[in-house]
């Protein structure tokens, strides 16, 4: 079995994550997305011993700076993510270790339900995960700029989440 590395920082005071069982929830969604789509993804063909992510909790004005700095985008986003080994044609594996990139959640647009009609999740934490499990899939390399494949990338967050019990969203 792969080795997941996720690491986890919350610098938005206003809710206080259980970033270990973000991480935890988070690595059985990953494991699911690979054993599903793996072969589809950014991995396919790779060799490597390890993965690593990141997730960074921060407020909607990070995301705003992010999105303006990064992105050329002037808006705060719920979530934003910087797909490392999908994105860069160089990517590269050093000591067997692939590091995906870093997810960027806004904690503030989750608690205020900004996404809900999307996801039709029930709380914050359904919406936290949805959230996440839609950030992997970038990670993963996959993109949704078309219908069909906004489908695909919502079908499979569905899917991943029923591997932590969130199926209902």
């Amino acid at each position: 079995m792969t080795q997941i590395n996720i690491f986890t920082e919350n610098i938005y005071s206003d809710w206080k994550v259980n970033e270990k069982d973000v991480i935890e929830k988070t690595r059985i969604l990953l494991e699911f997305l690979i054993s599903d789509i793996g072969n589809k993804s950014c991995l396919n063909n790779k060799k490597y011993e390890s993965i690593t992510l990141d997730i960074l909790f921060c407020d909607s004005k990070k995301t705003h700076e992010l999105n303006r700095d990064y992105r050329e985008k002037d808006y705060a986003a719920d979530i934003i993510t910087f797909a490392i080994f999908a994105d860069d044609e160089n990517s590269f594996i050093f000591d067997g270790d692939i590091n995906l990139g870093e997810i960027v959640i806004a904690l503030d647009k989750v608690i205020s339900g900004d996404n809900r009609d999307i996801s039709n999740s029930k709380n914050k934490e359904q919406e936290l995960f949805f959230l996440i499990s839609h950030g992997l899939m970038h990670l993963l390399g996959f993109d949704h700029q078309t219908e069909e494949e906004y489908n695909f990338v919502i079908a499979e967050q569905k899917r991943a989440l029923g591997s932590i019990e969130y199926d209902k969203i």
